[in-house]
């Protein structure tokens, strides 16, 4: 039986990029800005998707989207109190409100 040995293994808690993501925007006046969600526990989370398809299914298909990084849009959400990202949510629609994420 062989051993192999690691110089490094990754942490658990290490972040991954999540590669380039499609992100909800809603207008604001000063162009457009990230839409936030709240988890069922009421935090603040950025949400991406990995895809158009998966983000129209979620949100609609008229939902207005641009694409950014993973450091990217954690730069832009930490500042204003997201410090979670969401990847890929999905929505049930026969789940009573309030248990799902939800747009603030």
């Amino acid at each position: 039986m062989s051993h192999h040995l690691y110089a490094e293994d990754p942490e658990p808690a290490d972040r991954v990029p999540a590669g380039p993501l499609f992100v909800p925007v809603r207008s604001g006046p000063a162009g457009c800005t990230a839409r936030l969600f709240r988890t069922p526990l009421g935090g603040r989370t950025a949400v991406a998707f990995t895809s158009p398809r998966r983000l129209a299914a979620a949100l609609g298909g008229g939902q207005p989207w641009i694409r950014l990084s993973e450091p990217a849009l954690r730069a832009l959400a930490e500042p204003v109190g997201a410090t979670a990202l969401t990847v890929d949510p999905r929505y049930v629609p026969d789940v009573p409100r309030g248990r799902h994420l939800r747009a603030v």
